[in-house]
């Protein structure tokens, strides 16, 4: 028998940096990696099976690719996607070729953030008070009824675009024009904003149970620095809301998957931990893109949840066992936010990669680069991985990086 016809074939939508571990990961398990994107010079397209340039955005274009692909070259036994949300898409997309997927009313919801609401409201899913905007006007009598501070976002944007946090010193009409220009759609809503720690949890679901190793601090240090945009700096790995706290937050992850009919695949959490209990402020069900599946997870607990997400995908049995950590290291992920302006100069990368406990450090500018301002979690300069034995010194660590390394820039 050929290897063609004994290897299974995995669409993966979506060949950026982002995608990365998904590729490797399917390409470890002896899977052929198919990635599709609308970027030519997609840096997946390198290290895929095969690949062709093809928007992961027009469902359309997708179905005549997967036509045409599995009456030339090969069936096509999964769609997957890592961190872009999309899972609308390749919910779809897996129907119109009869594979596994989840529920695709379920993506649809999940991919706008009013339906996503909407739905945990009437199964009971612990969430913020919400409510969707008509106009400026609409939200100032907001602000008057509820007073201040509250979130506004698109509905239909990821990665912190059009995302803000209104104070008393907010221009409300400018901001509310703006989210609504990020949206696709041109919705905005508005909800309350919770105070406490937030975690982002990653959670395998499988036959109706939740099993969730990817379970990491978020880091909001710079919300002063960048108001009103809502940037999040990395993550810690382990978290510090554990025991029967940490138990309530899976708890309402596993809610929140079967309110919208998830009961096989991956569903995404931010969770706030407030003085009455977790409360979800909104989920996806897709695996995490950056560096949560990559590296938090697996160099903190030896897991790679990616392989059972990957099974499910393919209609097998997920290796439940290996969701168990095997370590326990306390790992973080920190980005670079350079002064806007032209970069004149980058110094200290070799000394900082010189050391053991640097996993990883990717700078994604060059001398001579534009800076832009930092409105979304785009906009980043670079990211790095220190792992440490504890807290205390994952600290003392992430502070040296940023002590050691230096980005100059000019307006």
């Amino acid at each position: 028998m050929s290897i063609i016809q004994e290897q299974k074939t995995v669409l993966l939508l979506g060949g950026s940096r982002d995608q990365l571990f998904l590729i490797k990961t399917a390409n470890q398990m002896g899977l052929y990696t198919v990635v599709v994107d609308g970027n030519p010079a997609s840096v997946g397209f390198d290290i895929a099976d095969d690949y062709s340039v093809v928007s992961t955005m027009d469902l359309d274009a997708l179905k005549a690719f997967v036509d045409e692909y599995q009456s030339q070259q090969r069936k096509i036994d999964a769609v997957c996607v890592m961190g872009s949300d999309i899972s609308q898409y390749v919910a779809q997309l897996a129907a119109y070729i009869n594979v596994p997927h989840i529920p695709v009313e379920a993506a649809i919801i999940a991919t706008n953030k009013l339906k996503m609401k909407q739905c945990f409201e009437h199964h009971g899913v612990e969430i913020p008070w919400f409510s969707l905007l008509i106009s400026a006007n609409h939200l100032a009598d907001i602000v008057a009824q509820r007073g201040l501070p509250l979130i506004i976002k698109p509905l239909d944007r990821s990665g912190a675009r059009g995302v803000f946090l209104l104070t008393e010193a907010s221009d409300l009409n400018a901001l509310y024009n703006t989210a609504k220009a990020e949206s696709f759609c041109g919705e905005v809503m508005v909800e309350e904003y919770l105070a406490g720690p937030q975690i982002s949890t990653e959670t395998i679901m499988y036959q109706g149970h939740a099993y969730t190793p990817g379970y990491v601090d978020r880091n909001y240090e710079m919300l002063s620095r960048f108001a009103p945009n809502i940037i999040e700096n990395g993550g810690w790995q382990p978290s510090l809301i554990q025991g029967e706290q940490r138990q309530k937050v899976e708890t309402l992850i596993e809610q929140a998957a079967l309110a919208l009919g998830v009961t096989d695949g991956v569903i995404k959490g931010d969770i706030v931990y407030t003085e009455l209990g977790p409360k979800v402020i909104e989920v996806a069900t897709r695996l995490s893109g950056g560096d949560f599946s990559e590296s938090l997870v697996p160099l903190g607990l030896g897991i790679n949840y990616v392989e059972a997400a990957l099974k499910i995908a393919l209609g097998e049995q997920p290796e439940l066992d290996k969701l168990t950590p095997v370590i326990d290291t306390a790992v973080a992920n920190r980005y670079f936010f350079p002064a806007p302006g032209k970069v004149i100069s980058i110094s200290g990368i070799e000394t900082v990669r010189e050391k053991d406990f640097v996993k990883k450090l990717d700078i994604w500018y060059q001398v001579g680069d534009i800076v832009p301002e930092t409105t979304s979690h785009a906009s980043r300069f670079g990211v790095f991985i220190v792992t440490a034995d504890n807290r205390q010194q994952l600290e003392r660590r992430v502070k040296w990086v940023y002590d050691t390394l230096n980005i100059e820039t000019s307006v």
